[in-house]
């Protein structure tokens, strides 16, 4: 997440906000292997599981999991970065940071 702020920190927005993307996409990823022992091999297919991990335990808001789906434009725009929806702001960028971050709180929490 670091690097997220230092890269939102230098005018970069589409780039911190894919990097916090990203944190949170592995940081699921990470969760998905140690619960269950198997790799989702797509981002759906870790926005799902991640999900359905997720559904059972209170602490996981609504918020938690559709950031995982709503950041995925975040990575499809760094990646790929064409078209009138491929802006993203310094405002969208510190969004995705701090919900970011608390997914990875979240999850930290989640298998301790």
């Amino acid at each position: 997440m670091s690097d997220a702020r230092q890269i939102v920190g230098i005018g970069l927005a589409g780039g911190a906000a894919r990097s916090a993307c990203y944190a949170a996409f592995h940081a699921a990823e990470a969760l998905i292997v140690e619960k269950t022992g198997r790799i989702a091999k797509s981002h759906s297919g870790v926005r799902s599981e991640f999900a359905r991990l997720a559904k059972d335990d209170p602490r996981t808001g609504r918020a938690m999991t559709a950031f995982l789906a709503q950041a995925y434009k975040y990575k499809e725009i760094g990646d790929y970065g064409a078209g009138a929806d491929a802006i993203v702001t310094r405002s969208d960028a510190q969004a995705a940071i701090r919900s970011a971050g608390d997914l990875l709180a979240h999850i930290e929490a989640f298998l301790a």
